[in-house]
């Protein structure tokens, strides 16, 4: 049975309304995507590594790996009852599932399937948007997240932030 869901306390204060004004990251996603698959067709770059099956299999790992996490997390938030969008207020504070190690398995999640899609399409561009979309949802997404959710939560994030990591 998950933990209980953390609510904001009756009467808090909310300083930040909501985290953003925009959804980052599944838009951070999609421009990594289609920014590898355009610099790939307009400048390819050599795939460091081999075309055979055992490749190709750890590309589809990572990609299935990714999907898993960022599922797994978005049907831990749903059965939560927890905002979805990542740019709306919190609702709840969601610490268990995937959430109890990670903080963002969704994210995780979209960064593992950008590693495998480059692996599997042989597209170093794609391995390169990979950290620069890392880069780029941390500093848009995460971290005004991060600071909504302190602020709605307080000390029940703060410990929470104790027993799990950003990233990985």
């Amino acid at each position: 049975m998950p933990p209980p869901i953390i609510e904001q306390p009756p009467g808090a204060v909310e300083p930040l309304a909501r985290p953003s004004e925009f959804p980052w990251p599944p838009v951070l996603f999609l421009i990594a995507v289609v920014a590898g698959w355009g610099l790939n067709n307009l400048s390819p770059l050599t795939w460091p590594g081999l075309d055979d099956l055992p490749a190709r299999a750890i590309g589809m790992g990572f990609i299935v790996a990714g999907f898993a996490i960022a599922g797994w997390a978005l049907v831990t938030m749903l059965r939560g009852r927890a905002q979805i969008r990542p740019h709306a207020e919190a609702t709840v504070l969601i610490t268990h599932g995937p959430f109890k190690r990670f903080r963002n398995p969704m994210y995780v999640g979209y960064a593992l399937i950008l590693l495998g899609m480059s692996d599997n399409s042989q597209n170093l561009w794609l391995a390169i948007m990979m950290p620069l979309f890392v880069i780029a949802v941390t500093w848009l997404a995460i971290l005004p997240e991060e600071r909504h959710l302190e602020a709605k939560f307080g000390d029940a994030y703060r410990e929470y932030k104790t027993t799990s990591r950003r990233w990985i």
